[in-house]
């Protein structure tokens, strides 16, 4: 065994991921509704590891808005697991809060293929971390989120590190404390999950902390973005009969103007967002409120203002 290789395996040894869980133990001896009491106990358990690290969520999410400010960029970056929950919360931005594919992103280790057929080897190059980024032109207004449970992953440390180097920001979600990522990243998020139901089987207890951060990172930051009026998502793409239907609903409940009106309006304006600026201003220049927004980087409540100075 190479020095290397002993090294790797020290450190995982040292990884409470990897280490045995004493509550599932016997998890192949029990009956099938057992497993799942133990998984579900295990579970519950996640929530209040995230609960822990909200001061640190909060530093990034504060973070990310003001690049977001600048024209700057959120990108995830991960491997395996890690990877494909980066992948779903970045993607979910552009249906859901009308985001451009270039303002949220995911870089997975093996490229886009990974998602659902492992590439052998792609995570154990910090030179393909560094590779992606220059590929997308990351600048020095954009800000990196390393996902990595055991925070050691080369690819993403990799890519992190040149972040780093030409100024952006970066932070990390690891499940784990004292990781390689969350002591070079400016924000870490260290949500501590503990064993594993199945030792080592990080899709788990870290992946559902993994998903509930990032869940957290985007909405938050799109809510500080003005893209959610009061609990609305006012910034909807209806791009088939459900969301139609729901931009309707939410038009009336915001405003409270019947469903024949909120279809008129939304034929008119385009957008749940324009039409319930015309609405609570009274004001049905479109032109106006366009401009509104681009002045206000689409903030809604901030764009309402502006109209009602305006119009």
């Amino acid at each position: 065994m190479s020095e290397n290789e002993k090294k790797k395996e020290i450190n995982l040894k040292n990884i409470s991921t990897e280490q045995r869980n004493i509550n599932t133990i016997d998890i192949d001896l029990v009956p099938t509704k057992e497993i799942l009491v133990k998984i579900n106990n295990e579970d519950k358990t996640v929530a209040f590891a995230v609960s822990e690290a909200l001061d640190q969520i909060t530093v990034l999410v504060d973070n990310i808005v003001d690049a977001f400010y600048k024209d700057g960029r959120l990108i995830y970056m991960g491997a395996g697991t890690s990877g494909r929950i980066g992948i779903l919360d970045a993607v979910e931005c552009r249906p859901t809060f009308s985001t451009d594919d270039e303002m949220v992103q995911c870089l997975m280790a093996g490229g886009e293929n990974a998602f659902v057929k492992a590439v052998e080897g792609a995570e154990d190059s910090k030179t393909l971390g560094v590779e992606d980024l220059k590929r997308i032109n990351l600048n020095q207004n954009d800000v990196v989120v390393g996902i990595a449970a055991s925070g050691r992953t080369p690819y993403v440390v990799g890519g992190i590190e040149y972040a780093k180097g030409i100024g952006a920001k970066t932070g990390c979600i690891v499940t784990v404390k004292n990781s390689v990522l969350a002591s070079i990243v400016d924000f870490p998020i260290e949500a501590v999950v503990g064993q594993e139901v199945i030792t080592g089987s990080t899709r788990m207890k870290s992946g559902t902390a993994q998903k509930m951060i990032c869940n957290m990172i985007s909405t938050a930051s799109m809510i500080r973005m003005g893209k959610v009026y009061e609990n609305y998502m006012i910034d909807v793409q209806a791009t088939n009969e459900k969301l139609v239907a729901r931009s309707e609903g939410i038009l009336q409940q915001a405003s409270g103007v019947t469903k024949e009106e909120a279809k008129e309006l939304l034929k008119k304006f385009g957008s749940v967002k324009k039409a319930l600026i015309s609405v609570l201003t009274n004001v049905d220049d479109k032109a106006i409120i366009e401009q509104a927004l681009i002045k206000t980087k689409g903030h809604i409540r901030n764009a309402i203002e502006e109209v009602k100075k305006n119009g």
